[in-house]
């Protein structure tokens, strides 16, 4: 009995596809367990996790009554550092109340005292200029004025306008603040002129003279300002 040929090729394709099959599955196996040869099971035994759970129960026991002890012991000093606490809130009030006394008592001694000879005051329509006092500060001698207008016309100035002389008719130069650039009928005003000292050696006595502006017709002159008395 003689075999087909088509049966023959098929028998033969099937062996090699089992043999293929069968080292493919042998080279997989291999290769897992090399992958897997690292990894390790996790010990999960009971007696284990007994052992390891007693230490930490009495760890954490030791450690509340340890708590229990510093929670008193910082009540008690609490409490105590409580009633240390109130003398300083008590002296923090009356430095409080000795600071609001202070001011008051450095504004009074603030109010400057009569000088001799002074105010020096000059009149025109009703338009008052007066050097109030004259004293010494920051290196510069500063002359207090006071504008009073007792007319019914608004009084404007111009402070470049404003000559400042000493007693040898030499011209001085000087810087002001708070001057009034116009003065309201029934206005009354005041500010400073300072002179460096600088320029002082030897002056006895100053000059101021000031006109209004535009209009020029008040020529308001204050003389023999004394210097002397102001430095020494």
């Amino acid at each position: 009995m003689k075999l087909n040929s088509t049966a023959i090729l098929t028998l033969v394709l099937l062996t090699l596809m089992v043999g293929s099959g069968y080292l493919s599955s042998v080279f997989a196996y291999g290769i897992g367990r090399e992958a897997l040869k690292s990894v390790t099971k996790p010990d999960a035994r009971p007696a284990t996790k007994i052992k390891v759970r007693k230490p930490t129960s009495q760890k954490e026991g030791a450690v509340v009554m340890l708590k229990e002890q510093d929670i008193l012991n910082t009540v008690k000093a609490r409490i105590a550092g409580k009633g240390k606490k109130v003398r300083p809130q008590k002296v923090r009030k009356t430095t409080q109340s000795n600071n609001t006394v202070a001011p008051k008592a450095q504004l009074v001694a603030a109010t400057e005292a009569p000088q001799p000879g002074f105010p020096i005051s000059n009149t025109i329509t009703g338009v008052t200029l007066s050097v109030t006092s004259a004293r010494y500060a920051g290196g510069a001698l500063v002359l207090k004025l006071d504008f009073k207008n007792k007319g019914d016309k608004t009084v404007r100035f111009l402070y470049s306008f404003m000559d400042i002389t000493d007693d040898r008719g030499r011209a001085l130069s000087a810087n002001t603040e708070g001057l009034p650039e116009e003065l309201p009928p029934d206005g009354n005003n005041t500010g400073t002129v300072s002179i460096p000292t600088a320029l002082l050696d030897d002056v006895k006595s100053l000059s101021l003279q000031l006109t209004d502006y535009p209009d020029q017709q008040l020529q308001l002159r204050v003389a023999n300002i004394p210097v002397v008395a102001s430095i020494r």
